[in-house]
């Protein structure tokens, strides 16, 4: 009975991933522990504020918070970032690219005619773009003749995104991207060929960025240090533990400069008065901390004094 239900199971989630687009279904699948809102693809729809909240999480918060949750797969460095000072943050459309191979190319570019799909396949992800969105793609690393988009591309992807790409792959026409206000690209290198030699495999289903797997709808996260995928169902948790970190360290450094505790005190676990002291100072300086106000009224719930 096992072995028929295991049977089962491989037969329907290959069926759910059929086709150059993963199912609505498939893409629940895979997140069941999202809870929250879905696109009309299936992907979990973290809210907006949740985004612009995550944008002051540093990578290292997210990292330790994904490790204590147990995933220890979700940060890839050793990127050639066209800004090193433009964070990306959004939510992943995954693609996978592999090396190409006629047969197989020339069936996806037919099913792709039948739907309705106009171009290269290397645009069909970017049709499908919607604000918040940040395109995410394998193509095994490839650099001559690895270039997924140049500098009309990338003014379709900002245009309909506002956000930018990951690709563990090239780009080509830097100095025209860069001229993208507010536009990012985190990529393995740069390149002046065309792209060649590539098929598109695969749209929103699982992929793997380097030592990272990601699924579609996870949080990107991308700094200078490197890109963490972040899973949906973990985007608020990470954003929390980051902005009470963020407050205890405001704290800690202003009670050092004042002097009224030592660094031995601040360093290690604080006792209940300096506990009740920090509590006092969230509510003594609410309306000017780089946090919103509503999350510290509700860590206050949360505190006993």
């Amino acid at each position: 009975m096992n072995r028929i239900r295991s049977l089962f199971l491989l037969l329907l989630v290959g069926n759910l991933a059929w086709g150059q687009t993963a199912s609505k279904d498939y893409i629940m699948f895979l997140t069941p522990q999202w809870e929250g809102e879905r696109f009309e693809d299936g992907r979990p729809k973290v809210p907006n504020s949740v985004l612009e909240r995550m944008k002051s999480v540093t990578i290292e918060e997210a990292w330790g918070t994904l490790r204590n949750e147990g995933y220890h797969n979700q940060f890839e460095g050793g990127w050639e970032p066209l800004h090193d000072d433009v964070p990306i943050v959004g939510r992943a459309l995954t693609v996978q690219y592999m090396p190409n191979r006629p047969d197989v190319s020339d069936q996806i570019k037919k099913k792709g005619k039948e739907e309705g799909q106009i171009g290269n396949t290397n645009s069909w992800p970017i049709d499908m773009l919607v604000q918040g969105d940040v395109y995410v793609a394998d193509g095994f690393g490839k650099i001559v003749d690895g270039t997924l988009i140049g500098d009309n591309l990338g003014n379709s992807i900002y245009a309909k995104s506002k956000t930018g790409v990951v690709f563990n792959a090239s780009s080509r026409d830097m100095e025209g991207l860069s001229q993208i206000e507010g536009f990012n690209a985190f990529v393995r290198g740069w390149h002046p060929s065309f792209l060649q030699e590539v098929m598109l495999e695969s749209i929103n289903s699982p992929i793997r960025i380097g030592a990272a797997t990601v699924l579609p709808g996870d949080i990107v996260l991308a700094k200078k240090e490197g890109v963490v995928f972040i899973p949906a169902h973990l985007a608020e948790k990470i954003v929390v533990t980051s902005e009470v970190v963020r407050l205890r360290d405001l704290f800690g450094i202003g009670r050092l400069k004042e002097g009224k505790y030592t660094p031995g005190q601040i360093d290690g676990r604080w006792t209940d008065e300096i506990e009740k002291d920090f509590s006092q100072w969230l509510k003594d300086h609410m309306d000017e901390l780089p946090v919103p106000k509503e999350q510290i009224q509700e860590l206050l719930k949360k505190r006993t004094w």
